[in-house]
Order: C-alpha cells, then sequence, then structure tokens
C-alpha cells in the first residue's frame, strides 16, 4: 500500500540536486526547451489549418447584398429567347465583379413552377453548375453549352448532358416603375425549388441540400 505520509517532492531544482540548478529555478532547461518546441509547433500548426478552416467554413457566414438592377423595360424582352444581360454581382472591384445574366420573359406554356412577384421573368446566372466555367446560349440549338467540360442546359437551364449536377442558377426578377430589375442570385434542384446560393458542383436533390451550407443574405426582402 502507497504510503500516504511521503512527502511531496519540491517543485525547486535546487532542492531535487539538478545538476546546473539554481536558487528558485522551478523549471529545468529541458522542460523550458520542450514547451519553446511545442509552442512553436503550435503556431506552425495553426498557420496551415486555420486559413483552411476558414475557407471551409467561410460560405456559411458569407453575406449578399439584397439589391436591385434595371435591365431594360417589358417590351426588350421576349418568350422565345434570351437577351444578354451584363450585370455587377459584387460592387466596387470593377469588371472583376460582373457576370452576364440570360434574360426572357415566362413562357406559361413551358415555364410550370410557381411565378411570383420576383419572378416575373426568368433570368439564368452564366456559371455552369460544373465547376463554374462560363457557358453560352446558342439560340438555333435553344442550349446552353459550356465549353470547358461539355456541359448542357435546355431551354430553360435545365441540365440536358454532361457533368453539372444541377440547373443553371437563377437570379430573383420584378417589374418596378415600368422598368424590368434584376436580383439576387438563387440555386435551384432538378424540380425548380429555390435554394441559398450554393457553388456550383454543390447538387441540391435529395440529401444533396443537407450536405452544403448556404451562402446567407443579410437584407431584409422588400
Amino acid at each position: 500500500m502507497p504510503d500516504r505520509h511521503k512527502q511531496t517532492k519540491s517543485k525547486y531544482t535546487l532542492d531535487r540536486n539538478i545538476p546546473g540548478a539554481f536558487e528558485g529555478e522551478t523549471v529545468t532547461r529541458r522542460q523550458l526547451m520542450n514547451l519553446w518546441a511545442n509552442g512553436v509547433g503550435g503556431v506552425a500548426a495553426a498557420a496551415f489549418t486555420l486559413p483552411a478552416l476558414g475557407f471551409a467554413i467561410a460560405p456559411i457566414f458569407k453575406r449578399q447584398a439584397w439589391s436591385w438592377q434595371t435591365i431594360g423595360t417589358p417590351a426588350d424582352f421576349s418568350q422565345s429567347t434570351y437577351q444578354t444581360k451584363v450585370i455587377t454581382i459584387t460592387p466596387g472591384i470593377g469588371e472583376a465583379g460582373n457576370t452576364i445574366a440570360y434574360v426572357r420573359q415566362r413562357d406559361p406554356n413551358i415555364d410550370k413552377e410557381p411565378g411570383d412577384q420576383y419572378n416575373q421573368y426568368v433570368a439564368l446566372s452564366s456559371r455552369c453548375m460544373h465547376l463554374g466555367c462560363p457557358v453560352r446560349y446558342v439560340s438555333a440549338a435553344e442550349r446552353f453549352i459550356c465549353p470547358c467540360h461539355g456541359g448542357v442546359y435546355d431551354f430553360r437551364g435545365m441540365v440536358a448532358g454532361g457533368p453539372p449536377v444541377r440547373p443553371l442558377d437563377r437570379f430573383y426578377t420584378r417589374v418596378s416603375d415600368g422598368m424590368v430589375q434584376i436580383g439576387p442570385r438563387y440555386s435551384v434542384n432538378n424540380e425548380l425549388h429555390r435554394f441559398s446560393p450554393r457553388f456550383p458542383g454543390e447538387p441540391l436533390d435529395g440529401v444533396g441540400q443537407f450536405l452544403y451550407p448556404a451562402q446567407f443574405d443579410t437584407a431584409k426582402k422588400p
């Protein structure tokens, strides 16, 4: 049975007869070097880990302002083809903050998803939902084509072939004071249900809608 009355070892290195000890010292040089090496290792690990962690979770906290941009009059758009419009999605950084939207009037014969005050026109993003490469609309074929990896979308922006995991993203639209306006981007699944914006390559059908963080907005919808 251990001796309960065993004297506690002194915290001072001099009392423990450690070579090179001096009065009042409580940490040996070896212990000090170990602490220093562990501290340097921790800083180095954090320098690699924290940026990667921030990149992984940043989409959860990304904020997208709710704003409207005027893109024309109702007479500028038809149901049979798309008009190309350049819009700003990231203000303050010049042309790098611009993107292309393909816009047309809703056609009740093919656009069966419910329409509302923010869905009066069909406005499709030009980013392929495979890796984000730009797509272009080929009017003769009524198809959106991604030249990078062979992604193909039909007239409604639904996947018709290739590797894209979901339909083209869309933008909210409305008519205000007789002018057509375009709002923030949103993502859709294969049934055209709306979701907060997701990155290319992130499917939104089945469990996919729960696996990827949404990019929330902070501004209150009008």
